[in-house]
């Protein structure tokens, strides 16, 4: 797994953790992350998508 995909799947992690949070004090800011996480996961399940898949 390259190094960018895990950092993308800790930020989601993150992002999860901030939305609960968020929700859980009554702020409608955990929207944001939500968005955020979902994005971040894209980022971070997506890597094997852009992968070459023959050689050159």
């Amino acid at each position: 797994m390259p190094r960018l995909a895990l950092y993308a799947l800790v930020v989601c992690v993150l992002a999860v953790a901030a939305a609960v949070v968020s929700f859980v004090q009554g702020s409608l800011l955990g929207i944001i992350w939500v968005l955020i996480a979902g994005l971040s996961s894209n980022m971070g399940c997506g890597w094997r998508r852009c992968r070459p898949r023959g050689r050159a």
